[in-house]
């Protein structure tokens, strides 16, 4: 399991390597994202967003987020302009090992909006190479392969179940997405 210590340094280097900038509208939140061009969902892939939905609205509040365990403090808003943001990484180290559930993302990704609340946007699925090597068969959810991220040591996937994205459903980056200045 990655220590908290762990978890600031991934989050203080995923910053350092992407920048920083990330904003939102309130833009159709009781409507499910959409996919968009190139994203193909299956039906078992589509009842698992549904459970992922299902499983993480409580999270809308990050004070519900926290009390179930995700951190807090997140250190910086992550952005690579012009591809978009991806937002507020909030963790749960306790959920970081080899075995990925929908409905237990190890990540809740949030934006902060210019009135200082918190609004959910996606999960991140996690699993250190701690617990499955880099040359390992990449782990699976939701019907797609994890990335590598070889300078975090972590296999990933972002998932934007809670805000359209118009690169797809399951990309790193989201252009309509900005970060707040000065975060």
């Amino acid at each position: 399991m990655l220590t908290q210590t762990r978890l600031m340094v991934i989050a203080a280097t995923l910053l350092a390597a992407c920048g920083g900038g990330h904003r939102h509208s309130d833009a159709a939140r009781s409507v499910a994202p959409q996919p968009v061009a190139g994203d193909s969902l299956p039906p078992a892939v589509a009842e698992a967003l549904d459970r992922a939905r299902a499983a993480t609205a409580r999270f809308e509040s990050l004070d519900a987020a926290v009390a179930a365990g995700y951190e807090r403090h997140a250190g910086g808003c992550l952005a690579n302009e012009p591809l978009g943001t991806m937002g507020f990484h909030h963790a749960n180290g306790a959920l970081y090992d080899d075995r990925l559930d929908v409905e237990r993302p190890e990540i809740l990704v949030y934006e902060r909006l210019a009135d200082g609340r918190y609004r959910l946007n996606g999960v991140e699925y996690i699993v250190p190479y701690s617990a499955r090597p880099r040359d390992a068969t990449p782990p699976r959810i939701m019907g797609r392969a994890l990335k590598r991220a070889d300078r975090l040591e972590i296999w990933y996937l972002h998932v934007w179940i809670w805000r359209e994205n118009p690169s797809g459903m399951f990309a790193d980056w989201n252009p309509t997405v900005h970060c707040p200045p000065g975060s």
